[in-house]
């Protein structure tokens, strides 16, 4: 990787073929010695990230040893599903359906969330779709402000501010969405004697963008140390499906389609990546800036938003605070 010296849109190009067989000889010490387990499972999303790490645990371990996880809900993508079939298909993993949709209408995900938007959209109900968006993080507060937008049942979007309440309680009930997807993938590691696989990237793994005990769970994460940029790198060296690596990269959380950058991100993934990478290696914020086409002003905005993010993922990384004497 490209020092400080001559930083440019390709400093975070690597060679992928080395890097592959680098983690690969990871995860068969991480898997075999060191968490002594017979295979891995995951949850397959049909994303970039998911599909790689499925296809890295697929060359390390062998196909047959892979257990790839589908678990889609009342508002999930059906292209999540296509995808993700897809890439089992291409890598040649077992797989397994939870449609998780009935167990989470059962703890009232969607009831909850709906009962906190009728807070601010009396008339939001059946037929409605919703999404929560960041405002402009360019602002350079180093704090994001969040809106509700909501779609009724003839697609029109209208977008409102909550208070903060209404915002914790919304977040509250997704994120039972991925704690739900997490005791499933743990179902079927332990009827395996398998260990559960992670797949967060490093711009995901830094900022804090997973749920504690939910979707930040797994027994080890192979890809937590490349940026996703560098995951895309990846992706095609393993013969990733073209469809996955062209896809957006999207949250499929909300009823409404909606892009990482516009939920948590103050910028696409590459820009961030490369705002990240800059803070860390100490690039000026001018020559940051020429870069990925920002203002110095801009880069010192999104390196406080990162500032800030981190200081929540401080919380989720956290071990449980114990007693100890």
């Amino acid at each position: 990787m490209a020092g400080t010296k001559g930083f440019s849109a390709d400093s975070l190009k690597l060679d992928a073929e080395a890097e592959i067989a680098r983690i690969c000889v990871w995860l068969r010490d991480t898997v075999g010695k060191d968490l002594r387990k017979r295979g891995a499972v995951l949850g397959l999303s049909g994303g970039i990230d998911s599909s790689v790490t499925a296809a890295l645990c697929a060359r390390a371990l062998g196909p047959q040893k892979v257990t790839g996880i589908f678990m889609p809900e009342h508002d999930s993508d059906p292209e999540s599903l296509r995808l993700g079939q897809a890439l089992a298909a291409a890598v040649g993993v077992e797989t397994v359906l939870e449609d998780i949709g009935p167990a989470l209408a059962a703890a009232g995900c969607y009831t909850r969330r709906d009962g906190f938007i009728r807070q601010v959209v009396p008339e939001f109900g059946e037929g409605w779709g919703c999404k929560v968006v960041l405002e402009d993080a360019l602002t350079g507060r180093g704090y994001n402000i969040s809106w509700l937008v909501v779609a009724d049942p003839a697609g029109k979007q209208s977008r409102h501010r909550m208070p903060l309440d209404v915002y914790l309680g919304m977040i509250a009930a997704a994120n039972m969405k991925q704690r739900t997807r997490k005791q499933i993938e743990y179902y079927h590691a332990d009827r395996l004697n398998h260990a559960v696989a992670g797949t967060p990237n490093r711009l995901e793994y830094d900022q804090g963008f997973f749920v504690k005990n939910g979707d930040g769970a797994a027994d080890f994460k192979p890809i937590a140390h490349l940026y996703k940029t560098q995951v895309y790198q990846l992706a095609e060296a393993l013969g990733v499906p073209e469809d996955i690596r062209r896809r957006p990269p999207t949250t499929d959380t909300w009823s409404l389609p909606q892009g990482q950058d516009e939920y948590y991100f103050s910028l696409p993934y590459d820009r961030m990546d490369l705002c990240l990478y800059a803070l860390d290696n100490g690039v000026p914020r001018e020559e940051t800036g020429a870069v990925v086409g920002l203002t110095a002003d801009q880069v010192d905005a999104v390196w406080r938003n990162i500032a800030a993010k981190r200081k929540v993922a401080d919380y989720l990384h956290a071990e449980p605070k114990r007693l100890t004497g």
